[in-house]
């Protein structure tokens, strides 16, 4: 058991790679699999920290979860606002909602300036 604990590094490395590049697709599908991945990773490099008593590098997987969960609903609310808020995704971009900017910005450029994007 100690020789696969020892191990567990490499397998936590790839997957954190692996979370790393679906974060950064431009697909909302991808980025969403991307957190869920990194919530593994998470996982491995806490058993590999709990194994070695590496307990600074737990609690930095405890910080990286909490990011992790910020990310998910900031990409949720991204998402939302490029949906036009509806957030069931029906597309809406013939509908104008009231109070809605209208001075031809995206949606992408709006959630852009409310720090979302």
């Amino acid at each position: 058991m100690d020789a696969f604990l020892d191990a567990l590094q490499w397998p936590a490395m790839a997957v954190t790679l692996l979370a790393a590049w679906l974060v950064a697709a431009r697909s909302a599908a991808r980025r969403r699999w991307g957190f869920g991945v990194f919530v593994a990773s998470n996982l491995l490099w806490s058993a590999w920290g709990l194994h070695t008593q590496a307990y600074a590098l737990i609690v930095l997987q405890l910080g990286l979860f909490l990011l992790n969960l910020r990310g998910v609903r900031k990409n949720r609310q991204a998402d939302d606002g490029a949906h036009g808020g509806g957030g069931d995704g029906a597309d809406r971009s013939g509908t104008r909602v009231p109070g809605e900017a209208t001075d031809g910005r995206t949606a992408r450029a709006r959630a852009r300036e409310r720090g979302l994007l």
